[in-house]
């Protein structure tokens, strides 16, 4: 019976293996890396020009064409001529500033690049280029001496509400004919929030609103601050609430009886419904009047809510409340919300987001639906009966250029403006009626 003999290894195999993969490895990174950095520098022209280089000189050389060859070695000459441009490191130091952050539509902003050489040698000059929103203010700054500095000023267009990103500035060096492009961002990115336009509303405007301090309801309470009558003691009754001299007169106990109160409890809702505006000009309107009652109501230190009608799933259910809720901590904070809203296809139809709002806010008095000119009566009166009953709700309906009018429809108050300014007069009718 025979029996195995055990052979010792010999690791030298084993470890060539190991050696041979490693190096594979390290190699592979490194090619990696340098096909990142030509990726980063070489633009579409430049891979072009490559690859005619590349097939001029396989097909000249195999097929002896010397025109071919010739052509081959411009395109060699041209790239190396290129290359010749990102040689060397940019020693500036640049800075992007802005007076103001936050703008209403329609004002100028200006931007100031600062361009400064820290060193002490004479820098050449450069390409600088500064995005703004889906444009690009470029400039092309010359050559500075030791220790000074370049500035140039840009305007941002601000015709449209919105968000603005500002930057970041670049510097760019490339060749003049565009084989090659080396960027180098410098400043962070800057965002410039574009407020819708907002009027002043007297606070007598907004009148028909429930006194901040509560306003008594005929709901009664043991306990509340607003008196109603007085009546005999049942068990359960609270002893701090008897009366004690009404006792003493009729020999029974009695006690106090309240009215609830309630405090006002303002809600806003903006639709974003694409189908309930005509033109962009109704949609920026409607933002405008979201903004101005939202402000005024805030500055009167009144319980405000703001809210939009967000995106539903594709097949029209939503899982939560499809309810955009923005923030009234601030002025600045709600109209810094109300630069980002856009109108969708997709955003919840009057009926629904009235549902969603009367469902997530509690103690709702008064509620302003922000429509546009497509709502119909028939939309606006099925709006207005998803809240509980005794919430006054207005709607806003915003036509632009139209004959502000005023209607009654039932509970609901129709309110139609043509100018933003008319939203004064026409709330003031309003308080009247």
């Amino acid at each position: 019976m025979s029996q195995a003999v055990a052979v010792p290894r010999d690791g030298r195999l084993a470890d060539s293996i190991a050696r041979t993969v490693g190096a594979a490895r390290v190699a592979g990174v490194r090619l990696r890396a340098v096909a990142e950095l030509f990726g980063s520098v070489v633009t579409p022209l430049g891979w072009s020009i490559l690859a005619v280089v590349v097939l001029c000189f396989v097909a000249g050389y195999s097929l002896g064409w010397t025109e071919l060859v010739a052509v081959g070695w411009a395109g060699l000459v041209l790239i190396g001529a290129a290359s010749g441009y990102l040689i060397g490191r940019t020693a500036y130091v640049i800075s992007l500033a802005m007076p103001v952050d936050r703008v209403v539509v329609g004002d100028r902003v200006p931007g100031q690049v600062v361009v400064h050489n820290p060193t002490r040698r004479r820098l050449p000059g450069v390409h600088v280029e500064v995005p703004v929103g889906a444009g690009l203010a470029e400039f092309a700054m010359p050559g500075l001496a030791r220790d000074s500095s370049f500035d140039d000023v840009f305007i941002v267009p601000t015709r449209r509400r919105g968000v603005i990103p500002v930057g970041p500035v670049r510097t760019v060096r490339a060749d003049p004919i565009g084989l090659v492009r080396k960027e180098r961002v410098w400043a962070e990115r800057i965002e410039l929030f574009v407020h819708p336009r907002t009027i002043s509303i007297p606070s007598m405007s907004t009148g028909f609103i429930r006194d901040l301090e509560g306003n008594p309801t005929k709901d009664l309470t043991s306990s509340d601050v607003s008196f109603h009558a007085l009546r005999e003691y049942v068990r359960g009754d609270e002893r701090r609430n008897i009366h004690w001299k009404s006792t003493a007169k009729t020999g029974t106990y009695m006690v106090r009886q309240f009215e609830e109160t309630r405090r006002s409890h303002l809600m806003v809702a903006l639709s974003l419904a694409e189908s309930d505006y005509a033109t962009d000009d109704d949609f920026e309107m409607a933002v405008s009047v979201a903004g101005s009652l939202g402000v005024r109501a805030i500055r009167d230190g009144r319980t405000v809510s703001v809210v939009a009608g967000d995106k539903t799933a594709a097949s029209g259910r939503s899982r939560g409340p499809a309810l955009r809720t923005l923030s009234t901590l601030t002025r600045t904070r709600l109209l810094d919300d109300l630069s980002r809203v856009e109108t969708s296809p997709r955003a919840l139809a009057l009926a629904g987001l009235a549902r969603a709002a009367a469902e997530s806010m509690a103690g709702i008095s008064v509620a302003f639906l922000v429509c546009g000119s497509r709502a119909t009566l028939a939309e606006l009166r099925a709006a207005s009966t998803r809240f509980p009953a005794g919430v006054e709700v207005v709607a806003v309906v915003c036509d632009p250029e139209s004959v502000p009018s005023l209607r009654r429809v039932a509970e609901l108050s129709v309110l139609t403006i043509g100018f933003l300014d008319d939203l004064q007069k026409s709330l003031a009718r309003t308080a009247g009626a």
